[in-house]
């Protein structure tokens, strides 16, 4: 086994583009990754490739193992056509000596058996930080009700934006109810235009977000509907809306993460046409007390 760590995002996305191709929807996030890099036109925050750690492991038959970490975002893995290889594992780990790395997030049995190595390795502990569920969409369900009308955001949202995007990272990821002073943060997801905003009778009342775009499949994101509006149908409304405009554009799929602990968020995407594809977890790193 070959152990490679790149420094030059464009070499490493064409070692490792057409690999992580043969799972498009599985590998939404480091195929979205590195397509931002490769691009560089986006350098916004993690998306500058200066920080990432980016590394490869090969062995005789071709590339065996892909590993991408996008700081402060976890490590993650893409065992070429899912073959997990504990050689291959064991020389990323060891590759891996110096590098800072908190947590991983992948494909499950991938991303747990990669935590048992790492944590035996680094005197380390796990912790299991959000157990997911990675679906996929290739046509809206008709039936959905249309709630609202969708727009897509602009800078008169800044009222109400902030608010929002700090409630998601909440009710996802437990942060602080604390609204950062960090406008460009916010502004951010308004320039690009892909956050849309649903409004009934002229009141914002859920939002979504398209997210990575790769060569066939875009990510669904960013998926928040304050407490108040709740129960309503919005959400639904909002998310199948979002999801139509991307398919409107030439994508032939969806793809979305959600959080198993939510079993209404879970339904809800099944009902608008989102199928399961795999199971993901996020699992963090914790030095032995």
């Amino acid at each position: 086994m070959r152990f490679k760590q790149y420094s030059d995002v464009k070499v490493f996305y064409k070692d490792t583009y057409d690999i992580l191709m043969r799972h498009e929807a599985l590998n939404l996030i480091p195929l979205g990754n590195i397509i931002i890099g490769n691009e560089g036109k986006d350098k916004m925050g993690w998306r500058d490739p200066v920080n990432w750690f980016m590394a490869t492991v090969t062995d005789d038959s071709g590339l065996r193992l892909t590993a991408v970490m996008t700081p402060p975002h976890n490590l993650t893995l893409y065992a070429t056509d899912n073959v997990i290889d504990d050689a291959a594992l064991a020389c990323l780990i060891d590759g891996m000596q110096g590098v800072a790395c908190a947590g991983v997030m992948s494909e499950k049995s991938l991303a747990e058996r990669f935590a048992q190595m790492y944590s035996a390795a680094n005197n380390a502990e796990c912790k299991i930080e959000c157990n997911l569920r990675i679906y996929e969409l290739v046509r809206v369900n008709p039936e959905i009700p249309a709630v609202g009308t969708l727009r897509l955001a602009r800078e008169s949202d800044m009222s109400f934006l902030p608010y929002w995007a700090e409630g998601f990272m909440y009710d996802c990821f437990g942060d602080p109810l604390i609204v950062k002073n960090v406008a460009e943060d916010y502004r951010y997801h308004i320039s690009n235009n892909r956050l849309y905003i649903l409004e009934d009778n002229g009141t914002p009342v859920s939002m979504a977000k398209a997210s990575r775009e790769m060569q066939n499949v875009c990510g669904v994101g960013l998926v928040y509907t304050p407490p108040y509006f709740r129960g309503k149908g919005y959400a639904s409304s909002c998310v199948a809306g979002a999801s139509r405009k991307i398919l409107g554009r030439g994508f032939t799929k969806c793809v979305l993460y959600t959080d198993l602990a939510n079993p209404t968020s879970n339904s809800i995407y099944q009902k608008i046409g989102y199928n399961p594809i795999c199971d993901s977890i996020e699992i963090k790193f914790e030095a032995k007390k």
